[in-house]
């Protein structure tokens, strides 16, 4: 029952309880001590509704008490419930460390749930829930999935942060900041969209600029700078010396040796692509077969075929098989071979 309601019932019983005393049975007065103390002369009618004031009094005193405590309570639970939609956007926002304390045990349960397990809004979901928080994530999401650029300062996303990274690939997708500006300050971006520019970047620039940011460098890069050795168009002028050095850093296969020399076919004079694989194979085990192939591909037999006669009877099983059809007059494309 509310105070104010109880408050109402409660004087218009005590008027119409010293009413009727009054009116239909006594309208006498009387004096009454207390501990000794005369009291005033009043109406009978008044000393009876006294004790009906005083438990009035102390009745709202006390639902008084137990609707504080009921507040505080409440105020817990809607202090949970905030925290509760905080944790529900730091999960949708990605966030790794999530840890919110909670008062009450239902909410602690589910903010603990929460706080543990990674959530993500589909594609189907809606901002058009009755809070500002979670519609302003969702919105903040789709935007960003969408290509489009958003101000994530006031989430304080950490670099590694996929939201974060895909808003700064927005930023480079839509020209807002360049390959250079990021590479020159690539503390300041992730790894993947570091690389990400390198390969746009390398694209252009001189090998100068090339070897300045090689510590991004990847096999798709590379694969990329080599074929403008020798190009119509942005060719890229480079040694053997300076090729070997872009090497050093990647984990090349042989496949990557052998795509490697088909690529600077077109871009190396045949004595430069030899020189190249001959020294890479004195280096490195894994680009024999891309010298073999360099040999057999230029026609250089003689060289080939002393590299087989020095092999293990189990090695290079596939060029040893090229060379008997080739002796047998049978021509076979090498890359059949590969």
């Amino acid at each position: 029952m509310h105070i104010r309601r109880y408050t109402i019932t409660s004087l218009i019983f005590i008027i119409l309880t010293g009413w009727y005393i009054y009116s239909f049975i006594t309208q006498g007065s009387m004096s009454v001590d207390f501990f000794g103390i005369p009291l005033p002369s009043l109406s009978i009618a008044v000393w009876v509704i006294v004790p009906i004031v005083i438990f009035y009094v102390a009745s709202v005193g006390h639902m008084a008490f137990y609707s504080f405590l009921g507040s505080l309570k409440l105020r817990k639970y809607d202090k949970d419930y905030e925290k509760l939609i905080d944790s529900i956007v730091n999960a949708y926002l990605g966030k790794k460390d999530r840890k919110h304390i909670y008062k009450t045990p239902r909410y602690k349960l589910l903010g603990s749930l929460i706080d543990n397990t990674t959530m993500f809004p589909n594609q189907s979901l809606a901002s058009d829930f009755d809070n500002e928080k979670i519609n302003g994530v969702i919105e903040l999401i789709q935007e960003i999935k969408n290509g489009n650029v958003v101000d994530l300062k006031k989430y304080a996303l950490s670099n590694d942060n996929p939201l974060y990274i895909q808003n700064q690939r927005n930023l480079y997708k839509n020209s807002k900041i360049t390959a250079e500006e990021i590479l020159k300050n690539s503390d300041k971006y992730s790894e993947d969209l570091c690389k990400e520019a390198y390969i746009d970047f390398a694209k252009i620039v001189s090998l100068k600029a090339i070897i300045l940011y090689k510590s991004f460098l990847t096999k798709e890069t590379l694969f990329n700078i080599l074929a403008r050795v020798g190009a119509d168009e942005k060719a890229l002028e480079i040694s053997i010396d300076e090729l070997i050095v872009l090497f050093e850093d990647l984990d090349l296969d042989e496949k990557d040796y052998i795509k490697i020399s088909t690529i600077l076919a077109s871009g190396l004079v045949p004595e430069q692509r030899i020189k190249l694989f001959e020294i890479l194979s004195n280096e490195k085990e894994e680009a024999m077969n891309a010298y073999l192939f360099t040999l057999f591909d230029l026609e250089m037999l003689a060289p080939a075929d002393e590299i087989l006669e020095n092999s293990q009877p189990s090695e290079y099983l596939n060029f040893k098989a090229y060379r008997a059809l080739k002796e047998s007059n049978k021509n076979f494309n090498i890359n059949l071979f590969i």
